[in-house]
């Protein structure tokens, strides 16, 4: 069982097993969807089956969801070190940055302000809310991100008078970089929320967060509830609280909460948190995290036709980089076909992106470095095949 005070070496074979996903290859995609606790698959399960057996819309069922979605922001409040009531659930990162955008009281003339490596669940509501509003959209070139004097730099010169939204991701989701600025990270790095100097920021629930797919979460700054909209999603729990009009008034993140849930998902969402924060614990896996991390990069980088786009000394636990000669699809194919890796690739940047995880062993890093040295050091028509093993068989009859 895991605990927060069990030696390092018993804590991270504890960690891996109650990761049943992790002995299915090497898991190096956390970036798009993480390894689910086989607790919070049992806690899904189990709210599923009571859903098959006794149905869903009993009245009692649905007065005790309500108590586990407080439960959920409660969870998702720990690990960003926000108030309880600062936190909406929702169904996706890019839904709460959608509640977050068409909140702000956007005007023909105004202008948004982006990043030229914004990820699209960024980009998809702020260009439709420019278009719906007449504001102006602007991309801060920044390269990849790793140069804090060019990105700062480029941020001032889009920022300007008449400028009323900023909208970026925390840590570039191409090459990792972490953006020099108060402003998608929680699970992977610290985050605390009350310090960042933001508005608004969106989380989502199936990555570095090992929740379920279909949950994220928005958290809101206490001082923009007075200028922030209702949202229009919340006014089936306003009405099951309420009858009254000033319901709409709720001074905390319960007006930006959507309905229509998937329980069990939801349920998932806070027992993954509260595994990850009670049990495993956030400093061990922000530390360990990003050292493993540290150690991929440093390990790639070494080797030679290797190029890391990943900015070493900004980089969070993202680990972005090309193979001389290579395409990223086929030089991905075959690392994950000699060492059963899960990654993915970043087809812009024609690269390959690892996503290294705080549960991730310095063995399986040493076994996809040593690959990719072996891919590196050859052509995609010069490298030596994989030995296949022949099974023979007896013919019937």
């Amino acid at each position: 069982m895991v605990a927060p005070f069990l030696p390092d070496a018993e804590k991270l074979a504890a960690v891996r097993d109650a990761l049943p996903a992790l002995s299915a290859g090497i898991y190096l995609n956390t970036g798009s969807a993480g390894p689910l606790p086989a607790e919070t698959a049992a806690a899904m399960a189990e709210l599923t089956d009571y859903e098959l057996r006794l149905g869903r819309s009993h009245q009692d069922y649905f007065d005790a969801f309500l108590e586990r979605l407080a439960e959920a922001r409660g969870a998702v409040a720990a690990v960003i070190g926000a108030d309880v009531d600062s936190v909406a659930i929702g169904h996706s990162a890019s839904q709460a940055m959608n509640l977050a955008v068409w909140s702000v009281d956007l005007r023909p003339g105004d202008r948004i302000v982006t990043t030229s490596g914004e990820h699209a669940g960024g980009l998809g509501p702020i260009v439709m809310a420019g278009r719906r509003f007449g504001a102006e959209v602007v991309a801060a070139e920044i390269g990849d991100g790793g140069n804090d004097e060019r990105t700062l730099a480029a941020l001032d010169v889009a920022i300007v008078p008449g400028t009323r939204l900023v909208a970026l991701s925390h840590v570039l989701w191409t090459t990792g970089a972490r953006l020099p600025i108060r402003a998608q990270a929680v699970g992977g790095i610290p985050v605390s929320v009350a310090d960042l100097g933001v508005d608004y920021y969106a989380l989502s629930g199936q990555k570095w967060l090992l929740g379920p797919e279909g949950t994220g979460a928005l958290w809101i700054s206490p001082e923009v509830f007075e200028r922030s909209l209702p949202s229009v999603a919340s006014w089936f729990t306003f009405e099951r609280i309420t009858s009254s009009a000033d319901a709409l008034l709720w001074p905390d993140a319960r007006r930006f909460d959507d309905t229509n849930y998937y329980k069990p998902a939801v349920v998932g969402l806070a027992r993954s948190c509260g595994w990850l924060s009670m049990y495993v614990g956030l400093p061990w896996i922000h530390e360990r995290g990003q050292a493993m991390a540290a150690r991929a990069a440093s390990r790639l980088a070494a080797i030679p036709g290797v190029e890391l786009l990943t900015p070493r000394d900004r980089m969070a636990t993202l680990v972005t980089f090309r193979i001389a000669g290579w395409k990223a699809q086929t030089a991905l194919d075959e690392l994950a076909s000699r060492t059963f890796a899960v990654a993915r690739t970043i087809p812009g940047l024609d690269a390959i992106r690892l996503s290294v995880g705080f549960f991730t062993t310095e063995a399986e890093i040493e076994r996809v470095a040593s690959t990719i040295e072996l891919i590196a050091a050859h052509t995609p028509t010069s490298l030596p095949r994989r030995a296949r093993l022949t099974i023979l068989g007896e013919a019937d009859g």
